[in-house]
């Protein structure tokens, strides 16, 4: 894995904020690489320890840390996690903004306006209505919020990464067609990668893959699956992200562990557990390059 980029640990907040954008869009000119999920500054700080070159936001993972189930955060929820994110790495901060908490352009465009002045690297859009529920909004209205989002990031001038995304097969509707014909809709509209969670099989990633060419494609594994890093980017897939699997993974560990206790009255499940001075030395490896305010606007 290739090393970590940190930048200067004297740059300006605001340059901070553009480097990390300037390599995450590097990140999706060619190749392909994993974007895992984190919910807190921890799971964060970790995977930049681990050699990950960017994350994604979790929101179910955030959402379970809360004791909430997934799809109920709010907005202030999620711009808190943004910027808790933003501030805890030195690389590529990615947020799941669902479908950004508003339905009329002048709140959606003040709601992007505030994720942005969070110091993110970039963010998805989704064309749900509902999470995981269907009528997704139609091709054409999901393109203008869109278009709408990219409206925002020129007038910022961030360069913020933007991200279209299609809920179908996570809404119950998995029609490849309808899924293609969205994601080419987004990418007209201004999206610089396209992503529709729920596609599985090989077939399913190389028709979209090749469809919506040259944008990049974001693939979510979240289950066991025969396939590995290097498949998905012989398919041509550029970003691969995990969503909630590594806080689900975590919690496993969790729920194992204190059922053996509550049911058993053992405490097997602390074993092969890492220790607290492995913990430590692997937070302390991360050397954030600046706690200052990492709003992207000078005015705040």
């Amino acid at each position: 894995m290739n090393q970590t980029h940190q930048p200067d640990a004297q740059t300006s907040p605001k340059a901070n904020v553009q480097s990390k954008i300037a390599i995450f869009h590097a990140l999706h000119a060619q190749g392909c690489f994993v974007m895992p999920n984190a919910w807190d500054a921890g799971s964060a700080r970790l995977l930049e320890a681990l050699g990950f070159q960017a994350i994604g936001s979790s929101g179910a993972g955030l959402a379970w840390s809360y004791g909430q189930s997934d799809g109920n955060l709010n907005l202030a929820d999620v711009l808190r996690n943004a910027e808790e994110l933003a501030r805890a790495v030195n690389i590529p901060v990615n947020v799941d903004f669902e479908n950004g908490f508003a339905e009329d352009e002048r709140t959606l465009r003040n709601h992007i306006k505030a994720l942005i002045q969070t110091g993110i690297a970039g963010f998805s859009l989704e064309d749900s209505l509902h999470p995981g529920q269907l009528p997704l909004r139609s091709p054409d209205e999901a393109a203008r919020r869109i278009e709408w989002a990219r409206n925002v990031i020129e007038q910022a001038g961030t360069k913020t990464l933007l991200v279209g995304r299609a809920e179908n097969f996570f809404s119950g509707d998995p029609n490849l067609d309808d899924v293609i014909l969205r994601l080419k809709h987004y990418a007209n509209a201004g999206a610089d990668c396209v992503y529709a969670p729920g596609l599985r099989t090989r077939e399913q990633i190389q028709t979209v893959v090749q469809a919506v060419a040259p944008t990049p494609v974001n693939v979510l594994i979240g289950w066991e699956t025969d396939l590995t890093v290097q498949d998905l980017k012989d398919m041509g897939v550029r970003r691969i992200s995990v969503g909630g699997a590594l806080a689900r993974a975590a919690w496993k560990g969790f729920l194992e562990a204190a059922r053996e206790i509550g049911t058993l009255g053992s405490f097997g499940g602390f074993a092969n557990t890492p220790s607290a001075a492995d913990l430590h030395a692997l937070f302390d490896s991360v050397k954030v390059a600046t706690t200052d305010n990492l709003h992207t606007d000078d005015n705040q």
